[in-house]
């Protein structure tokens, strides 16, 4: 008899959308329909669907689902009904998540599905991922079964999604990109999957990397988005065939905690977060990387302390390089720093607001991750 298993083929960090500070508006929904675009990472058989109600104040009612593959914009091709526990309707409590039964839908890494929820009642706030680097479609009204959406509004967020569950007959290896928006992928080009963890992807010819990087978000500190170290378990060790983990956190807890009136992270607190994460995921049996702490002192965005944090990530750099606790480290801080200013993104690498990478520097980052400590 064949063995198959469920493993990760796609994931998206999902944030509170009460949170004080926001990088992207929020919004509710009712009697609306939400289709999502998602890029999978890694095809199967057959998948199944997350959804998430984990930061909603009321219980949220799932009215019809369905999964596709994507011709064109919003145009569907193939596409299938999606069951809860035989239903085609549900209602996720608050706080709670939910996976749908298995959708016989053969589908390979690479391609573009379309999921579509109509959400009957109101919701209050969704639950989203608020810089995705894709689009979704809002349409009012119950048109989960369209081929096309006309008129649709189209939103740069995600909505009630985690993740999408592929059905392998292979022993897959499968990493997760757990950080912030430089696994995110602002700034990067919207809709053409240009984030690092795409161009990563591209080089790899086994297994596949699945992207909870969530903008804004702090290792060590809630701020945007639960921290690192807080929603490790959930968005880290516990995604199914997870074999190695890619951290990517420093950015934020230097500077984003000015926003907020805040602390700067000190190096001290970065190195045990660091620590941390380390020591939980080999005490889960994974194998752990870690990037060292790009260039931002060239951010455009006030009130940041810029230069008077550059001592500590010199210092959190150093140690990463030199530390032995981690599988392998990436160092990304080499590859995109400018080398007549290093606390600086070269010119070539920069988004435009100096804090963020480009399609270019995307890809040279990816180009850091070695291949050969990945998956071995």
């Amino acid at each position: 008899m064949q063995h198959t298993t469920w493993v990760a083929g796609f994931r998206t960090g999902v944030i509170d959308p009460n949170e004080q500070i926001k990088l992207a508006e929020p919004r509710e929904f009712g009697d609306e329909t939400v289709r999502h675009v998602l890029r999978m990472a890694g095809g199967g058989d057959a998948v199944r669907v997350r959804l998430t109600n984990r930061y909603g104040g009321t219980p949220l009612r799932i009215g019809a689902a369905r999964i596709a593959r994507r011709k064109i914009g919003s145009a569907i091709g193939t596409d299938r009904e999606i069951t809860f526990d035989g239903s085609a309707q549900a209602t996720i409590d608050a706080g709670a998540e939910l996976v749908s039964d298995p959708v016989e839908l053969p589908v390979a890494a690479g391609e573009d599905l379309l999921l579509s929820l109509y959400i009957p009642t109101s919701t209050g706030l969704a639950t989203f991922s608020h810089q995705p680097g894709e689009i979704a479609y809002i349409v009012a009204g119950d048109h989960t079964s369209d081929v096309e959406l006309t008129d649709a509004q189209e939103v740069p967020r995600r909505f009630f999604v985690t993740g999408i569950d592929v059905l392998v007959t292979e022993e897959t290896p499968v990493a997760v990109a757990f950080g912030d928006s430089w696994f995110e992928g602002f700034g990067t080009t919207l809709s053409a999957n240009r984030r690092s963890v795409d161009a990563l992807n591209a080089r790899l010819t086994h297994g596949w990397v699945v992207n909870n990087g969530i903008s804004g978000n702090r290792l060590t500190a809630e701020q945007i988005g639960e921290s690192g170290m807080r929603r490790f378990d959930s968005d880290a060790l516990r995604v199914p065939g997870v074999t190695d983990i890619l951290v990517n956190f420093g950015i934020n807890d230097l500077i984003l905690g000015a926003m907020g009136a805040q602390p700067c992270a000190t190096t001290e607190e970065l190195i045990a977060g660091f620590l941390d994460l380390a020591d939980r995921a080999h005490a889960a049996g994974l194998r752990i990387h870690a990037a060292t702490i790009g260039p931002y002192a060239g951010c455009v965005y006030p009130g940041m302390p810029l230069l008077e944090t550059q001592p500590t990530r010199h210092a959190v750099n150093a140690w990463l390089r030199s530390t032995d606790v981690f599988d392998s480290t990436f160092d990304v801080d080499r590859a995109v720093a400018d080398p007549h200013r290093p606390d600086y993104i070269r010119p070539e690498f920069d988004s435009g607001d100096g804090m963020h990478l480009n399609d270019a520097g995307a890809a040279a980052m990816a180009a850091t991750v070695d291949l050969t400590a990945l998956f071995r």
